[in-house]
This record gives C-alpha cells, sequence and structure tokens, in this order.
C-alpha cells in the first residue's frame, strides 16, 4: 500500500509503503523509497551509454519493468526516452541521478521486487562481480531474458555469459 504524503505530479515525494503481508512499512523521502541503507560502493563512472544500453538488454516492445542497480541509474534518462512504453526501476543511484520523472528510485541491500518480474537487469561496477547482487538479478529476471554487467566476467553457477567486450558482458541465467 502506498501513503503519500507528498507528490510532485504523479510521483511521491515522501510517504510510505506498506506491504499488507508482512505489515513492513518503508520510508518515501526525497522521492526515494528506502527499502534498506545501499551497501558501500566505490564511486565509478559507467562505461555503457543508453544507445548500447538498449541493444546490450535486448528488449522489443513496450510493458514491463528494467531495473539498472549501482551507476547505472544515471542512464534512466537517456534510455527512457530510447524504450517506450518500459518502466525503469534505478536501484541505489548516485545522488547526482535520483531526480528523474517516471523513474522509480529505490534504495536497498537487495533488489526489492517480486522474483521473476523484470524484462531486464544492469548492474554497474561494484555490483556486477558480487554473488549476492548475481543471485538477486537472476531472482528477479524473467525466464530467457538478459542481465548486463560491468567489470570482470562473472564466474557463478546459474549464469551463462552470452557476449562480452571492454568491460561489459551479458549474461542469462541458466
Amino acid at each position: 500500500m502506498l501513503l503519500p504524503d507528498a507528490m510532485i505530479e504523479r510521483s511521491v515525494y515522501a510517504g510510505r509503503l506498506g506491504c499488507p503481508l508482512c505489515s513492513k512499512t518503508y520510508a518515501i523521502t526525497d522521492g526515494v523509497a528506502r527499502f534498506a541503507a545501499p551497501p558501500p560502493v566505490a564511486a565509478a563512472d559507467s562505461v555503457l551509454t543508453p544507445t548500447a544500453l538498449e541493444a546490450l538488454v535486448g528488449l522489443s516492445g513496450p510493458g514491463g519493468y528494467v531495473a539498472l542497480v549501482g551507476v547505472a541509474g544515471t542512464l534512466c534518462r537517456g534510455l527512457a526516452d530510447r524504450i517506450d512504453g518500459v518502466h525503469l526501476v534505478s536501484l541505489n543511484p548516485p545522488d547526482h541521478a535520483r531526480e528523474a520523472p517516471s523513474i522509480s528510485v529505490l534504495e536497498g541491500s537487495s533488489i526489492p521486487l517480486k522474483s521473476r518480474s523484470v524484462r531486464a537487469v544492469v548492474l554497474a561496477s561494484g555490483y556486477a562481480g558480487e554473488p549476492h547482487w548475481l543471485a538477486e538479478a537472476r531472482r528477479v529476471l524473467l525466464p530467457g531474458l538478459r542481465v548486463v554487467g560491468e567489470g570482470p566476467d562473472p564466474t557463478v553457477e546459474g549464469l551463462e555469459v552470452i557476449a562480452s567486450a571492454g568491460g561489459v558482458w551479458v549474461g542469462l541465467p541458466t
């Protein structure tokens, strides 16, 4: 359940999210849903561009969600213009990338989305090599769809790297 205290147009700027199943509540402040404190991750720039990311996630058609974790959230504005009708979720983006209309901005120590509900997951450096975040990406991803990561190719069970170049890889859950 969403209990908005302040809104700007259709975006909730302050309020609370409540789960009717577990009765937990989470604060929304400054337009960010805060599920948990984000992990400490070294600051880095993304090597990706919205154009490259559009090709790498391989989406065709509108609908659904794409989750961008870490500094990859800085690509939301450019990506939103390229993949019309797909809702973008930015998890733990840098502070300067948190003001984005029609993009859900979240903080957390995991991806706070339903299992098998996302069309693509993008893991920025600092997240893409961590087993916990790779498992989270596999958990939320719809079957047969892609995880894009920045950094060295992951070597974890349950993820097959299908392409890799220039510090970016694309994987499919197995």
